[in-house]
């Protein structure tokens, strides 16, 4: 009888715990109580919706067709900050989307690197922008972008990574830089990391517990900040779709947005992207990885040895650059014509 006792306790324990770390159903868009429905989207094969917008040249008519991949926190809106000379001359064809969860995008619970990879994949077919295009991607959206490398690259033309957070648990990533990279971290940003990476079904109770300190990782601290970046960051402070497109990410709930996003970047990869092969054996396209040299939350250090390890990627490094050098004036048409056009970027430390 005790034994039976001690056994139903366990179980209701159990399921009160369930219970405490779910997190709340997302506010879908379009759903009575959600967000309201202001964007073009397409039905995936699953039944998801992507929400996008295209801008630039039209794709008809352009010479160039480049998915930008949005990063941690923002939204399709923000788009890329390119010249409209540099677009006009180049005829290039921009196609931005909601990543799962964020904006007017249906969150996606089994979400991971490889479906991102196929989300856009899809994206592409749907809206007939052609058999291969770019790919673009600042900070985290960079990061997902080696997920593209390894599962579509047969649709890829090339793609540009900027300032990507690496997680820090990739099997060929040296202990050592991983641990001196984890000590560097706030203490309540490695509390996140951990959970995220060893115990995800509590990062929603982590983030919401008042017991112990915690926070979101996010470039809003100043302690996260170089020189550089608390300057660009002022200036990001007086551009009202800064602000707008921050409210719209989160709009359907964090966990399926913000959250989700540190879980699939900081999780267990099915892939090691140290031990990738050339995506373009036969020079069919090409690899930027950006890095600034005064990035305070991705220690330069960890670009290096990537770099170093797979010799098919062209590094390129801005040595006064934070980790927001994409907002400096006229750097974005620096990286797209070094994707595009092959050009040697000036005043950049290779």
């Amino acid at each position: 009888m005790l034994f039976k006792i001690s056994v139903i306790l366990v179980v209701v324990f159990l399921g009160l715990v369930y219970q405490f770390i779910q997190p709340p159903a997302p506010e879908l868009c379009g759903s009575p109580n959600g967000p309201p429905l202001t964007s073009p989207r397409i039905q995936l094969r699953d039944g998801r919706h992507l929400a996008y917008m295209e801008t630039g040249t039209p794709k008809e008519k352009a010479n160039y067709r480049i998915i930008i991949v949005h990063a941690f926190n923002e939204c399709k809106e923000l788009g890329i900050f390119a010249s409209q000379d540099l677009v006009e001359k180049l005829q290039i064809y921009f196609l931005s989307y909601d990543r799962p969860g964020y904006g007017e995008s249906d969150p996606n619970p089994r979400r991971t690197i490889k479906t991102d990879a196929m989300d856009i994949e899809e994206l592409a077919d749907q809206l007939k922008i052609g058999s291969k295009f770019y790919v673009f991607g600042p900070s985290l959206g960079g990061c997902l972008l080696w997920g593209f490398l390894k599962y579509i690259p047969h649709r890829l033309e090339g793609a540009a990574l900027i300032g990507p957070p690496i997680n820090l648990w990739w099997p060929s990533l040296p202990a050592n830089l991983s641990r001196e990279a984890y000590r560097k971290k706030l203490v309540e940003d490695q509390r996140v990391l951990w959970i995220a990476h060893n115990a995800p079904s509590f990062l929603y109770w982590w983030m919401t517990q008042q017991w112990f300190a915690s926070r979101i990782p996010v470039n809003k601290f100043p302690e996260l900040l170089s020189r550089q970046d608390k300057e660009i960051f002022q200036k990001k402070l007086t551009m009202p779709i800064i602000a707008e497109c921050e409210k719209k990410a989160q709009q359907q709930g964090i966990f399926e947005s913000l959250l989700r996003d540190v879980m699939v970047i900081f999780g267990k990869w099915d892939f090691d992207p140290l031990h990738m092969s050339n995506p373009f054996p036969n020079n069919e396209g090409t690899v930027h990885l950006w890095h600034g040299s005064e990035d305070k939350m991705v220690p330069v250090q960890l670009q290096h040895y990537v770099s170093k390890a797979l010799p098919w990627v062209r590094y390129h490094e801005y040595p006064e650059g934070g980790h927001l050098f994409l907002f400096v004036d006229g750097f974005t048409d620096i990286i797209l014509k070094a994707l595009l056009l092959g050009e040697e970027p000036r005043l950049i430390k290779e």
